[in-house]
């Protein structure tokens, strides 16, 4: 017995040792435009896996985003982060930032047609299993995959931390096929109540399966470190509601992939 005992744990060594997370940037196109995004996946899971799609906030593709694909990869997912404003488009300041952001808020067409780009680049990957796939996103990253989800994309499920949840064609909530998630900070400034009605109707009037989850105390970017701790400023880091949202998020995934 305690021979066995030590070769299951020289194994179970030898297999965490080889276990590690791979990553590659990926240039891809959506009509004239490059994009480049942000590949993640575990080298020990075989097979083929759940894929979630990972789109950025208002700077543009950077290490949070990665770092958040990397923990999805650790799940056991394949995890692909779009890239929306293009190869080589990465805000230097939260003015340019701003500038970048509202070119796709204002066109809708436009932001979804970026979106779908990275979500079918996500479902070619050959350890994808199609059936199974899902979109997070953050801040701008959360109203693009509600925007992903309106567009009627073939996914199973798409979750927002504290995006924009504002709907300027209610009508398009008919074409949600996918269980939306959506979670937000109850403090946040930046979202209007009428629209935070206007979305809970469109939801309902559309009858998706939704869940809206609202974090006590925390306001905008309650997901990001980089956004500090001052909650006066609108925007700040709320640990609990961090930690909180991302096991909601993991609960859901693991609902809709099984």
């Amino acid at each position: 017995m305690k021979k066995i005992i030590a070769l299951s744990l020289l194994l179970a060594g030898a297999f965490s040792l080889h276990a590690k997370i791979v990553t590659a940037t990926v240039e891809y196109k959506s009509g004239d435009a490059t994009l480049e995004g942000y590949l993640a996946y575990d080298d020990a899971v075989s097979g083929k896996r759940p894929g979630v799609l990972v789109v950025h906030q208002w700077m543009g593709l950077t290490d949070y985003e990665k770092h958040r694909a990397e923990q999805l990869a650790a799940l056991g997912y394949v995890a692909f982060c779009a890239d929306i404003y293009g190869k080589g488009v990465r805000p230097a300041d939260t003015k340019a930032a701003s500038a970048e952001a509202t070119k796709y808020k204002t066109d809708r067409g436009l932001l979804r047609q970026r979106v779908n780009a990275g979500l079918d680049t996500l479902k070619k990957n050959e350890f994808v299993d199609t059936a199974r796939v899902g979109a997070v996103g953050y801040c701008f990253g959360g109203t693009t995959v509600i925007e992903l989800a309106r567009s009627g994309a073939d996914i199973q499920g798409i979750v927002s931390f504290h995006g924009g949840l504002d709907s300027p064609t209610p009508a398009d909530g008919k074409n949600i096929k996918c269980k939306v998630l959506v979670c937000h900070g109850a403090d946040d400034p930046y979202v209007k109540a009428d629209d935070l009605a206007a979305f809970e109707k469109e939801m309902r009037d559309a009858k998706v399966d939704w869940t809206l989850i609202k974090f006590g105390g925390a306001v905008h970017a309650f997901t990001q470190p980089m956004a500090g701790n001052d909650n006066s400023k609108g925007a700040a880091y709320n640990e609990k509601a961090d930690r909180r949202s991302w096991a909601a998020m993991k609960m859901f995934f693991a609902g809709i992939f099984n």
